[in-house]
């Protein structure tokens, strides 16, 4: 039977540091056993390495940056659907998300799918409200409280004690041992990410993370645990290993059920030397490492599409324990009129 072909159109391709999911999401894509697809990279800036794989992305195109609001995003989504005819999109920034699921239903008519968490999903477990969060599911979360006023910090000192977490609201975040250093990094996420910022109790243990997948009645579609094995300055795992714990396992499963989450997440845990698993960060999106998943048995971005699609998913199989990602740099050669052309143009 020939498998359909489907143009998937995916952000995120971007390379730094701490890397976009999209090039690991389009590796996943292409390893689908279900369909055959064309990839759509849509891109925020020229210099995203992901636009110039050309192995991996078949055209890529220019989208307005989130600040420029729903109405720019839905036109030039309007204008690349005419061109390329796509099926299904995949955002994977926490900071586009919100813009994307205020245009859900009005793509959606124009036969363009998308999988993603509820309005009500999105906030509550924003990091501003993780606390209220942990309280409501009853799962254990660090302290934490979000201040809009650098003075504020001195008032928190009744309740935290240094070290402290310094947290953006949507990424970067800082130890800070003390309140001159809590107030520099107040300032260098506020400059990044505007306000406010997220103070909150510091947890020492070994960082572990999860990969899942829910399909937003409360069921569990796919679950990988994996331990960081080393971690750049900007606390991203660099290389990771994949385990075998059944605690990780069933407070993901809680927190599906509780939530019933819509769409792919991370869970961000410390584990502390008294085994207790406390919730960092939920990430609303497909993780940068989902690459892993893909590796032990569970290709989830293949899975999310189908339920993008309407189409009945069941659990993934059981995946394998003991295996490890390492990530690496890759230099790419590109000719100028590629870039050239993407910059007056905006698609290439």
């Amino acid at each position: 039977m020939t498998k359909p072909t489907l143009n998937i159109g995916v952000t995120g391709l971007n390379a730094i540091d701490s890397p976009g999911p999209g090039v690991p999401v389009i590796r996943a894509l292409k390893e689908a056993t279900s369909f055959n697809v064309r990839i759509i990279g849509l891109a925020y800036e020229s210099l995203e390495p992901g636009i110039y794989m050309h192995n991996l992305v078949d055209k890529s195109y220019m989208i307005p940056y989130p600040t420029e609001g729903t109405d720019a995003l839905l036109s030039r989504l309007e204008y690349i659907h005419s061109c390329e005819k796509l099926d299904v999109i995949i955002p994977n920034f926490d900071a586009e998300l919100y813009s994307f699921m205020k245009l859900e239903k009005k793509l959606l008519a124009m036969d363009i799918h998308m999988f993603l968490p509820t309005f009500e999903q999105f906030e509550e477990r924003h990091k501003v409200n993780l606390s209220d969060f942990g309280k409501k599911y009853g799962i254990d979360v660090p302290f934490g409280k979000a201040i809009s006023d650098p003075h504020d910090l001195r008032d928190l000192e009744d309740e935290f004690d240094y070290p402290v977490m310094i947290k953006g609201k949507w990424y970067d975040a800082y130890v800070a041992h003390n309140i001159e250093q809590a107030r520099s990094y107040f300032s260098k996420i506020t400059a990044k990410w505007g306000y406010p910022v997220v103070v909150q109790k510091f947890v020492q243990g070994t960082e572990y993370n999860v990969i899942g997948l829910g399909d937003g009645k409360g069921n569990m579609l796919a679950a990988v645990p994996m331990r960081k094995q080393f971690i750049t300055d900007k606390g991203k795992a660099w290389a990771g290993i994949s385990i075998e714990d059944k605690k990780l396992i069933a407070l993901t499963e809680k927190f599906i059920s509780s939530t019933k989450w819509r769409g792919a997440f991370e869970l961000e845990l410390m584990k502390t030397s008294d085994n207790i698993y406390y919730l960092m960060e939920i990430n609303p999106r497909i993780p940068a490492w989902v690459y892993l998943a893909v590796g032990v048995g569970q290709n989830i971005p293949e899975a999310l599409v189908h339920l993008a699609l309407g189409n009945d998913v069941a659990p993934l199989p059981a995946y394998d324990v003991g295996k490890l990602f390492i990530r690496y740099s890759y230099d790419l050669i590109v000719d100028r009129s590629e870039f050239e052309n993407l910059s007056v143009n905006g698609e290439l």
